[in-house]
């Protein structure tokens, strides 16, 4: 027998909500059931309607109204989740938080995926930046404890929305502290660099570590065995540059391009963190479904 998916709503209807909604459609273990928003006739809102998805303009107020729900996606700004958190825990909502608001613990699935699905009610998807880079810093500091990472995200400019605009200060800070608290680094860094560049670029990643550069051979290794993993779910994720020696620092540099659900190919930023939101749902309804959690 089929088991039921669970049901899923989005708030904030932009861009990103609008990637994830699409994603979770062909979800097998996701049901699509609510996009929620405070602009009535808002281009994501209409979108969903022709899917034949409910929709709501009441934002919070028409998701807490919305029978049954099992997880709803935060794709807002960080002062707004920190107004919707503890009205979805009062709700016994599963939360998945893609502002950097930090309310619940960092989540990055191809390190920590389980680590907090058993116990938590809300996770954090850290920030686009952080998807992409506390990976390649975890799977050096397996092979070379990281002294210090520090990370310049580049991105086109046309794949910077309202809501990466509003919280450049918490991405700089929730990234910093990712790379400290899942990848592993004593101390950290986050610059981020939006081009105005024509035709857009892709999303490039630098990442800098200071650590045993001698041992090169194997964070090369760790490092292409982490990219494979990444790219499980997001398949656009691959090495640009392999790790080299510079001294005592080792660098490497990773673009993402997107799968093109909803937004372009260029604005890889925004689908490694849609993915990866969607991949950590997805492993809670498995987990819920086997009675785990």
């Amino acid at each position: 027998m089929e088991e039921k998916k669970l049901k899923t709503a989005i708030i904030g209807p932009g861009n990103i909500g609008i990637d994830l909604m699409m994603k979770i459609r062909r979800s097998k273990v996701l049901e699509m059931s609510l996009m929620a928003g405070i602009v009535p006739g808002s281009q994501g809102l209409e979108l969903a309607a022709g899917y034949g998805i409910a929709t709501t303009d009441k934002g919070i107020d028409g998701v807490l109204a919305f029978p049954g729900l099992d997880v709803v996606f935060d794709a807002t700004g960080a002062s707004a989740h920190h107004q919707h958190a503890p009205l979805l825990k009062q709700a016994g909502i599963f939360a998945v938080d893609l502002t950097p608001a930090a309310v619940g613990p960092y989540v990055i699935p191809s390190v920590n995926i389980d680590e907090h699905l058993f116990r938590e009610d809300n996770i954090n998807m850290v920030t686009c930046g952080g998807q992409a880079t506390v990976p390649i810093v975890y799977a050096i500091n397996q092979v070379a404890p990281v002294q210090y990472a520090e990370i310049v995200v580049t991105l086109s400019s046309r794949s910077a929305g309202p809501g990466t605009r509003q919280n450049i200060d918490e991405f700089t800070q929730t990234t910093r502290s990712a790379l400290i608290k899942v990848g592993g680094a004593k101390e950290g860094k986050a610059i981020i660099i939006l081009n105005p560049a024509e035709p857009p670029i892709m999303m490039r990643n630098t990442i800098y570590t200071l650590c045993d550069s001698n041992k090169i051979n194997a964070i090369v290794k760790s490092v292409e065995g982490m990219v494979a993993k990444v790219q499980r779910y997001s398949p656009g994720y691959r090495i640009k540059v392999l790790p080299y020696a510079d001294g005592d620092r080792v660098v490497t540099v990773v673009e993402v391009e997107g799968a093109g659900d909803y937004l372009p190919k260029y604005s890889g930023n925004l689908d490694i963190i849609t993915a990866a939101a969607v991949t950590v749902a997805e492993r809670y309804a498995t987990l819920k479904h086997e009675g785990a959690i």
